[in-house]
């Protein structure tokens, strides 16, 4: 097995013949993350070999046993999926969603440019990529796969003064009344079978420092009541 840490151009001139030789891919970057080729070289900027991999977010559903390649999913559309999936796919929320994601600074990679320097970072927090970033695709088609119909996304993207770590709020609009405790039992009876997946009682519970060094997803649910 050959695992791929490599700026997606390289990862696509690098899978298709580990592949061939019968070695098991999987590959970190953005290169074969989105099914659609038209939509991965405008977020990508290139065009990419005729692959097709297997997208690896277990929780979505499908094994991933003898897949020959595994696009690993990007760190955004991780947290931004599977604080969405299950209300989503139950056809529980309307299609207009929203997600305004920070991010610690190791989600750009090992860089030295100067907007990743400590003195540029520290004691601030700012926007990037603004309605544009290269993950904004592949959320979509996760949600797509799960429950059939196409979302209406913004997401937003955030720089945090702080090393690791993503933060994502998610907003959806409920089709029906349900309370916090009943959307939360929703998530729970969800990702069951999915340890890295932890629900707590309430949003306020969610911290980025207790998922630090751990494969966790930490998620809590806060249901707004408008009289």
């Amino acid at each position: 097995m050959a695992f791929l840490a490599t700026p997606a151009e390289a990862s696509a001139r690098l899978a298709p013949g580990l592949v061939a030789r019968g070695i098991r891919v999987v590959d970190l970057s953005g290169a074969f993350r989105l099914r659609n080729a038209a939509a991965h070289a405008r977020a990508y900027g290139f065009e990419r070999p005729l692959m097709e991999g297997s997208y690896g977010l277990p929780e979505l559903g499908g094994s991933l046993a003898g897949v020959k390649l595994v696009a690993n999913p990007g760190c955004y559309a991780t947290a931004s999926a599977l604080a969405l999936l299950p209300l989503w796919e139950a056809g529980l929320v309307g299609p207009e969603l929203i997600v305004d994601a920070a991010s610690g600074t190791s989600g750009a990679g090992r860089q030295s440019s100067e907007p990743f320097s400590f003195t540029e970072v520290t004691n601030d927090h700012r926007a990037y990529r603004v309605l544009r970033h290269q993950h904004t695709p592949e959320i979509i088609q996760a949600l797509e796969l799960a429950g059939g119909a196409r979302p209406l996304l913004t997401l937003t993207t955030k720089l945090l003064p702080i090393e690791r770590g993503i933060l994502a709020t998610a907003y959806a609009r409920l089709k029906r009344p349900m309370s916090s405790a009943e959307v939360t039992e929703r998530f729970r009876l969800r990702y069951a079978q999915y340890p890295n997946v932890r629900i707590v009682g309430s949003a306020d519970e969610v911290r980025v420092k207790h998922a630090l060094h751990t494969g966790l997803c930490i998620i809590g649910v806060a249901v707004a009541t408008h009289d």
